[in-house]
């Protein structure tokens, strides 16, 4: 694993549920050997509406130490992880006010060829997960990030219902994620995080690859039938 491996788990959390996936992802990236940051971003509902629901305003008290995401986080990472709850089959209003402050970071290239996938928590088993996770990758493709969802590619997986585009749960009847979505949770996290690390192992340009915005010579391309 490479040396200062860096992992950033940002998320929008109202009653808890996503924060608990959050804090399991983390875990999973801790496993591959990253660091990482933990990062909420800011709540945009006032402070009436939040105090009208007390499990709201319950976790708004507990989750007031963990930091607010900054742009800054995104591009200190290498892998990068984003929850929200699922609001009509979409991300919440939170995540995507935040995302839509990264049009810079998008201008410059920033954001490009990092590793990445969603987590998500709706109120019922079929509440609109897969379409808010991309909801979510509708962005990261535009960054021309590296989309790592992770399929089928352990156990915990089905064993957290099957959702091959992200980490998906439901509130458990009020009770939050089960083991089993957390587990998938930190399944997902270390896959991310890995693949990170291969990414960084491996530059353009290495034997075996091809550089970015190398010219070909059009005479060798012809020796090889040409180039479509």
């Amino acid at each position: 694993m490479p040396e200062h491996l860096k992992a950033a788990v940002v998320y929008y959390s109202s009653t808890g549920n996503v924060h608990a996936l959050a804090r399991a992802v983390a875990q999973g990236a801790e496993l591959a050997g990253a660091e990482v940051r933990l990062r909420r971003v800011a709540e945009l509902a006032p402070p009436e509406a939040v105090a009208s629901n007390p499990d709201w305003l319950a976790h708004a008290e507990a989750a007031r130490d963990v930091p607010l995401a900054e742009l800054t986080d995104l591009t200190w990472a290498d892998a990068l992880l984003f929850g929200t709850p699922s609001r009509y089959g979409n991300m919440a209003a939170q995540l995507k006010q935040f995302l839509d402050t990264t049009g810079g970071l998008w201008d410059a290239g920033e954001l490009a060829d990092k590793a990445l996938a969603g987590f998500t928590s709706a109120g019922s088993p079929h509440g609109g997960q897969e379409s808010t996770l991309t909801s979510m990758y509708q962005v990261f493709m535009h960054w021309g990030a590296i989309l790592v969802p992770p399929g089928y590619t352990d156990p915990v997986v089905e064993g957290a219902g099957g959702n091959p585009y992200g980490v998906s749960a439901d509130d458990g009847g009020g009770a939050g994620p089960g083991e089993p979505a957390l587990a998938a949770a930190r399944h997902l996290g270390r896959r991310v995080a890995e693949k990170a690390a291969l990414l960084r192992r491996t530059p353009a340009g290495t034997p075996g690859g091809t550089s970015v915005g190398t010219p070909v010579d059009a005479r060798a391309a012809g020796s090889l039938g040409g180039l479509s």
